[in-house]
């Protein structure tokens, strides 16, 4: 038998590696998905939770409650205004303008009313903070906890414009967008990173040393480090194929990423067509899998328990599909 370099063989070897096909994107159907239909009246389940003994979802509707699910819906949770205002309690409370009255996604954080806090029994819930260096929350949008210190990161999504007008946002290239963290010692509000284009969704690392952001504009996803030698520095983490909504850490150290629309829109067929609502993507930024649907748009994807549970501030339900 000949033999050959060993060091040639090694290198050959090396280079196929490099050269050979990407592993396969894995893609589930979102048409696959159960339906736990939401109250009459009401849509919007654009965030979901869950509580320490994984019980729920919980989610904020149009009608300015947060709802739990536990076989059926039950009200959790609510501002001030929605006991207040009788417009509050009618079944049409689907609107924009119901929205801007009677708050949404109160727990924790209510696109109108601010941060907010509810305790474990539920009730009204708990004003935390309005504003930042002087100047007033104007659309609050994602939230997330760091479990270890308790500190609140969240996203003012415009300094210019609101939850109702947010397609301006996109229009107008609105880059007036802020990322905070509210201090759960010291009750206090800090400005992270100020004249960001429409900062969405966020979610902090499973280790906890950075946060997650997703920009709906841009179609990205950057990470802003809170700890270790990079902390304060602000990177890309990902580029999408949509426009992004919320982020919630898997179960692998990655991320789950839901999309509003994709960038490439398909023109009109006879047959349906399948289009991305959804993208997984690893602890490297890398999307691993995709989420796909006929019809709709996600806000939220939570992987629990070998569910995955969707939400969307479009559709009248909550999706849950099992896992293989």
């Amino acid at each position: 038998m000949a033999r050959g370099n060993p060091m040639v063989v090694l290198l050959l070897v090396s280079l196929a590696c490099l050269l050979s096909p990407s592993a396969a994107i894995k893609t589930s159907s979102m048409q696959s998905a159960a339906h736990l239909p939401l109250p009459d009246g009401v849509t919007g389940a654009g965030s979901l939770a869950f509580d320490a003994k994984n019980q729920g979802p919980y989610t904020g509707v149009s009608d300015g409650r947060v709802l739990r699910w536990s076989g059926v819906w039950t009200t959790f949770a609510y501002h001030e205004d929605y006991s207040k205002n009788p417009k509050c309690a009618t079944v049409d409370g689907s609107s924009e303008e119901m929205e801007s009255t009677c708050g949404r996604d109160l727990y924790i954080a209510d696109a109108y009313k601010g941060l907010m806090r509810v305790g474990p029994r539920g009730g009204e819930a708990e004003v935390l903070a309005t504003e930042a260096d002087g100047v007033p929350f104007n659309f609050v949008n994602g939230v997330d906890i760091d479990q270890d210190t308790g500190d609140v990161y969240f996203t003012d999504s415009s300094t210019t414009y609101t939850r109702r007008s947010q397609f301006q946002i996109l229009v107008h290239r609105d880059a007036t967008a802020r990322l905070l963290k509210y201090d759960a010692q010291t009750n206090q509000v800090t400005v992270l990173r100020a004249g960001l284009p429409y900062a969405n969704g966020v979610a902090v690392s499973q280790d906890g040393n950075y946060i997650v952001v997703a920009h709906t504009g841009p179609a990205q996803v950057f990470r802003y480090w809170i700890r270790g030698s990079k902390i304060g520095q602000y990177e890309l983490f990902a580029d999408l194929p949509g426009y992004p909504d919320n982020v919630r850490r898997d179960t692998y150290g990655g991320y789950w990423v839901a999309l509003n629309r994709e960038k490439i829109q398909v023109t009109s067929t006879d047959s349906p067509v399948n289009h991305v609502v959804g993208v997984r993507l690893n602890s490297d930024g890398v999307v691993v899998e995709e989420l796909t649907t006929t019809e709709g748009t996600l806000s939220e994807v939570v992987e629990l328990n070998n569910k995955l549970w969707l939400g969307s501030v479009n559709l009248d339900f909550v999706g849950q599909i099992n896992q293989q």
